[in-house]
């Protein structure tokens, strides 16, 4: 297999279906791609009903080519990250991974311009994120949330508005930043860095005022971010969680427990913003970030020290704080409804409390004069018997 038939395969799985997103290469199935959320085959010339053992690892192969780090990182760890590009408007962030033995590849489509806050239609909220001049700023969510981007969004907008050094560290580098008033340098794990500690270490002595640390997966990542946000740097990086509040609980957690009050205390005078994303499958088709804001405050630094309770969690705090630019998934969520961008099933099933879901659901039917409630024509039939017992008879 050549380069130019890989390329061949890629170019017509990007051209089979809107929307794509990512691309799959699988042991015993077609070539296929994520389209809006749900996986779609492709065909090809020659015709390829199902990918061969042979053929999955050498098209993994020639992606990796003969980069010593990645075969180790593949041997050792079963996994390897590296980018990938057919021109200079088509990247992918590429993930090559070891099944039954096998080797399987998937690729995520790159977008080849930076996003601007506008153009994402976010809330107000981010310009003021891009403004903050030091502390922690974290971006949370499940893989292929849009995390990544939404943090490029806030890198585009200082680059029109500050004249600051930004440093990037990113595995791998997804969005290329040219200077504008800002100076960038985008540094890539493997080829740059060893490793996100180092790299971030490393930061500390080149002279940036903002600093973006691809993801926080440890211990040290997180006490040198600390460290940085302490000493002055604006530092942005991403966690894998599922919301606002558990984000400040999972950094607490990533140290020992002789330590986190100490880390409590530390995180309260630094953070400055968590954003949580959901993407929501849209009725007219594709799929909408739904967004979740908390935002430093006194509540907010008195529940990061002292823990939540049932009374006092960071969900009210949020619920509450839409002065401060603060909100709830289901604040949102109910927004994306009543907008008529998102069903009832949608709204339901991605929200964090349920019944209040369902309550904003049915206030919003009220006012359009919808019936609040599908359970309809309720009776109890009782026969002649059971009737006679019911009135003492």
């Amino acid at each position: 297999m050549k380069n130019n038939d890989i390329d061949y395969w890629i170019r017509a799985m990007l051209a089979s279906n809107p929307g794509v997103s990512d691309l799959i290469f699988t042991v015993g199935r077609t070539l296929q791609v994520e389209s809006d959320g749900e996986l779609l085959p492709v065909d090809v010339q020659p015709p390829l009903q199902s990918l061969t053992p042979f053929q999955a690892e050498t098209f993994a192969m020639r992606l990796i080519g003969s980069n010593k780090r990645l075969l180790r990182d593949l041997i050792t760890n079963g996994s390897c990250d590296l980018s990938y590009s057919i021109d200079e408007t088509t990247r992918f962030r590429v993930n090559v991974f070891t099944q039954k033995l096998y080797l399987t590849t998937v690729l995520r489509k790159l977008a080849s311009t930076v996003p601007s806050i506008s153009s994402m239609d976010f809330p107000d909220a981010f310009g003021l994120m891009a403004r903050e001049l030091n502390g922690l700023i974290l971006f949370t969510g499940g893989t292929g949330t849009g995390k990544t981007t939404s943090l490029a969004t806030l890198l585009n907008q200082i680059n029109h508005e500050r004249a600051v050094h930004v440093i990037t560290l990113e595995d791998p580098i997804e969005y290329i930043h040219e200077h504008g008033r800002a100076t960038f340098n985008q540094r890539e794990l493997g080829n740059d860095f060893s490793s996100y500690a180092t790299g971030l270490r490393s930061a500390l002595r080149q002279a940036p005022k903002i600093i973006l640390v691809g993801e926080i997966r440890d211990r040290e990542t997180m006490e040198i971010a600390l460290s940085a946000a302490e000493t002055g740097h604006l530092v942005m990086s991403t966690l894998h969680t599922i919301d606002a509040g558990q984000s400040i609980n999972r950094v607490i957690s990533m140290f020992h427990a002789a330590d986190q009050a100490q880390v409590r205390n530390r995180l309260a005078d630094t953070i400055r913003w968590v954003v949580s994303q959901r993407l929501l499958p849209k009725i007219a088709g594709g799929r909408i970030a739904a967004i979740e804001i908390l935002r430093t405050s006194i509540r907010v630094r008195d529940l990061i020290v002292n823990g939540e309770t049932e009374e006092k969690t960071f969900y009210h705090v949020m619920r509450q704080g839409s002065t401060w630019g603060m909100r709830t998934f289901d604040q949102h969520i109910l927004e994306l409804f009543k907008e008529g961008i998102i069903t009832e099933n949608t709204a339901l099933r991605f929200s964090s409390y349920r019944s209040e879901v369902n309550r904003g659901i049915d206030q919003i039917k009220a006012v359009r004069g919808e019936e609040t409630t599908q359970i309809d024509g309720l009776s109890m039939e009782i026969d002649d018997e059971n009737k006679n017992q019911l009135l003492g008879k």
